[in-house]
């Protein structure tokens, strides 16, 4: 019995999972898609804007559509007897640009990137405003309080970036799995570490597959001031590549994380986050409930809380030219960032437990990777 509407756990939702893995390749199939439909994922039934404690199969659309639409266009009201439900996420952008020299000034698609306040929104195709550091969003009501500038050690929430990126966020910094460890099931390992990291997104350190081994990691970002070699902080160690289409065909693609890490000095590595303090282990994805509550520090809108809408998500993510990626066993949170923060640790907000890394999102929804399969695919460790 679910006392809390509002709060749904994994052992909750198993037939949900069940069917939406039985069946998400054909709903998302490129023939088969439904309009407006960019993913599906499983969390709770509303009705009357209200949680109902009732496990659905939730559509995620661009936006909702009040006017009749036709009976194939029509998302039904079950399926094997699970509800159905949609929400609107808004068209799901991770990716930054590259940064050519105009008139001797780093930009953006040739717009000057002038330091905060001055930098002016820029346009990305398809979007209406450029998604920086992995999410697209409508400039904040209130203006934030950028974590901007050069800081050692540096901490999670504050910019960093690939010498030919932007600029985006550290979400803490990580060491290799010890002796002993385990990927499944999770085991910590003893030892000492024999190198330290940098983790971020792999849009973030590695320019979404461009980059290579050894490359100059900036803190801050070049968007924030940051220049080679007088704020190097780490150098690119290794990444998992993601799959784009039309490259690849999206019906193919086995994207679980846009995630990698950067070799640093110790001394310069802080595995606290700034203004939340350190992280006190992470959250095997059993364990991630629909309906918490969670927060980040991130490089642009610093600290914010959110709650998770939807688990086990398979969705469709733009990149920058015109390239799209379909990730599967992904976390979609309410909004709770804005252009920059891409690569922000998403921890419970009690606990401060690792649950994800931030890497994309809209204006109305914020995407996430599970932190557990971000820990198996880099095999590093956050804590003890």
């Amino acid at each position: 019995m679910i006392d809390d509407k509002s709060i749904l756990p994994q052992e909750a939702l198993k037939g949900a999972i069940d069917i939406h893995s039985k069946y998400v390749k054909e709903w998302l199939h490129p023939d088969k898609i439904k309009p407006n439909v960019v993913g599906v994922g499983v969390g709770n039934k509303h009705r009357g804007g209200q949680p109902t404690g009732e496990p659905a199969l939730v559509f995620l659309v661009t936006h909702k559509i009040n006017e009749e639409i036709s009976e194939d266009a029509r998302i039904p009201h079950d399926w094997s007897g699970i509800p159905t439900d949609v929400l609107a996420v808004g068209h799901p952008f991770a990716g930054l640009g590259v940064l050519p020299v105009v008139g001797g000034l780093a930009s953006v698609d040739g717009v000057s990137a002038l330091p905060s306040p001055e930098r002016r929104p820029f346009p990305a195709a398809g979007v209406g405003t450029l998604p920086l550091g992995g999410v697209s969003l409508a400039p904040p009501s209130v203006e934030a309080q950028l974590l901007a500038r050069r800081i050692r050690p540096a901490q999670g929430g504050w910019s960093v970036g690939h010498f030919r990126i932007t600029a985006g966020t550290i979400a803490t910094c990580v060491y290799d799995l010890l002796p002993g460890a385990m990927v499944s099931p999770p085991v910590y390992g003893l030892g000492i570490p024999p190198k330290y990291y940098i983790l971020s997104n792999n849009h973030v350190l590695a320019n979404s597959n461009e980059g290579r081994p050894g490359d100059p990691i900036l803190q801050p970002g070049p968007l924030d001031g940051g220049v080679d070699p007088s704020d190097r902080i780490a150098t690119l160690s290794r990444f998992i590549p993601i799959q784009f289409a039309p490259q690849i065909p999206i019906e193919r693609h086995h994207n679980l994380v846009d995630a990698a890490i950067a070799e640093g000095q110790f001394h310069d590595l802080d595995r606290s986050i700034y203004w939340t303090g350190p992280v006190r282990g992470w959250m095997k994805k059993q364990d991630v409930k629909v309906g918490l509550t969670v927060k980040k520090t991130g490089r642009t809108t610093n600290l914010t809380l959110g709650r998770i809408a939807v688990t086990n998500a398979t969705i469709d993510v733009g990149y920058e030219g015109g390239r799209t990626a379909r990730f599967t066993d992904q976390i979609v949170t309410t909004a709770m960032s804005n252009p920059g923060d891409s690569g922000s640790l998403i921890v419970d907000a009690m606990d401060n437990q690792a649950v994800g890394l931030l890497f994309a999102g809209s204006s109305i929804a914020t995407i996430v990777n599970q932190f557990e399969n971000v820990r198996s695919l880099l095999r590093v460790e956050v804590w003890p």
